[in-house]
């Protein structure tokens, strides 16, 4: 199955989308295409409300959810910065970030 996510405003749709697949796979497959490392957050967008996705969670299982109005959701990658290296080459990450899931790839 197909997944539409909006990316920087363009769609674009990331095929091979299984009951099973997670937003973790999917932000993934989005950044690597992209060849943008950094920080990532998959929302999710119905009308007036919106919130951020937990890796965990399948979208199309979220979709479903919406039934006939499903197609009135969107999905967007949203992109929060580049990532922070520390002096031994790992990537520093905030021990605590309020109401935001973040996914990262380098």
């Amino acid at each position: 199955m197909e997944v539409k996510v909006s990316v920087n405003g363009v769609p674009r749709v990331v095929c091979g989308v299984t009951e099973d697949t997670t937003c973790q796979e999917v932000v993934l497959a989005l950044a690597q295409a992209l060849g943008q490392p950094g920080r990532y957050i998959l929302r999710e967008k119905f009308k007036d409300f919106e919130r951020c996705m937990s890796p965990g969670e399948r979208p199309l299982e979220t979709l479903m959810k919406y039934g006939d109005q499903s197609k009135e959701v969107q999905l967007i990658l949203q992109h929060n910065g580049s990532l922070t290296w520390d002096e031994t080459g790992r990537v520093r990450v905030p021990r605590y970030q309020p109401s935001s899931v973040f996914f990262f790839f380098h």
